[in-house]
């Protein structure tokens, strides 16, 4: 009877805003794919390609894994940080030693921040019609 193989693969879930980062991490030489096309070409602005790489740079991981990672809802902000904890998820899955620096910098907690629903009577959220005496 064959043992039963680990899997080399670690996965984590990132969440942030409405968007959900499904993230895959394998060993290999530090490519990430993000809904089959690469960071640079995913979000198009290089702020947002840091906040993806920062649980790698963190933990100097840089060049040990390579990332396959599905993202879906809310805007272009919203998932590179679902993206981000959700690599810091599948960091800590793959090596508990990396949750110390990870948990450090933050990138362990989810940002419970969501858009507040409107309210009857009101324009918005708290924005009430402008007041008048008469």
């Amino acid at each position: 009877m064959p043992a039963t193989a680990e899997p080399t693969y670690s996965y984590g879930t990132g969440r942030r805003k409405t968007s959900v980062a499904r993230v895959r991490l394998t060993p290999g030489d530090g490519v990430l794919i993000i809904n089959s096309r690469p960071p640079s070409e995913y979000f198009g602005r290089r702020d947002l390609e840091t906040v993806v790489t920062q649980p790698l740079r963190v933990t100097d991981t840089l060049g040990r894994f390579e990332a396959t990672i599905h993202v879906e809802g809310g805007g272009i902000a919203g998932q590179a940080g679902a993206v981000c904890h959700g690599i810091a998820r599948a960091l800590v899955a793959a090596d508990p030693e990396l949750r110390i620096p990870l948990k450090r910098a933050g990138l362990l907690t989810r940002d419970p921040r969501e858009k507040e629903r409107k309210k009857y009577g009101l324009k918005r959220a708290r924005k009430a019609p402008q007041y008048t005496k008469r």
